[in-house]
């Protein structure tokens, strides 16, 4: 059975009931960068998807220039913790990668994720192209509007501007770290979740 939020978008338009592989523009690749909460997570759940050919960790958002994991965990840089997913459009849609977005993290809490705290975790779309923010306006609009989550979406949409890719460390984290305790405690329940919600976006 498909979630409410599914339902949502294939009544509204947002995906299409037989073609989910529209294209909204000529550009077969791709790029968006979301900020969901922690990178670890994101990343581990948009490698599993089908489509998805490359996911990077990082910071974007903020001020300063090269930043560490160190300063971006005092909050004070004005970064977010984000995923580059670069994706083919010709196998999944830009809608599907927001629906993706918004079914795997809680995008009505301010600034947390959980236990992670902070505007270093906010809920944040970096689009890279009028198209993105457009469709990415229109759907957060229509959440609202139809009231899928019990509170506001406060998901910040932003153009895009400056990625800086996270330390080697932290990239592939889930898969290098299978038994790491935020691992085993967070990431994993969410694995099983999204993988039994998306079973047909799976590679």
């Amino acid at each position: 059975m498909k979630s409410l939020l599914i339902v949502f978008l294939l009544l509204n338009g947002f995906v299409e009931k037989n073609d989910s592989d529209k294209i909204y523009n000529s550009m077969k690749e791709e790029i968006v960068t979301l900020g969901s909460g922690c990178f670890w997570c994101s990343e581990a759940v948009y490698e599993s998807v089908k489509g998805v050919s490359h996911v990077v960790s990082g910071y974007s958002g903020g001020l300063t220039i090269n930043p560490t994991y160190e300063e971006i965990s005092t909050g004070k840089t004005g970064h977010a913790e984000v995923v580059q997913v670069q994706f083919d459009s010709e196998k999944i849609s830009f809608e599907e990668i927001l629906l993706i977005f918004f079914k795997t993290h809680d995008p009505t809490s301010l600034n947390r994720q959980g236990e992670d705290i902070g505007t270093q975790y906010r809920s944040v779309i970096f689009y890279h192209s009028e198209k993105q923010k457009e469709i990415a306006d229109s759907i957060i609009n229509k959440l609202d509007e139809q009231q899928i989550f019990d509170k506001p979406v406060v998901t910040q949409v932003q153009k895009f501007n400056q990625f800086y890719k996270a330390e080697d460390y932290h990239q592939n984290f889930f898969e290098k770290n299978p038994f790491h305790g935020y691992c085993n405690a967070v990431i994993q329940p969410k694995m099983t979740k999204f993988k039994k919600d998306f079973s047909e976006s799976l590679k």
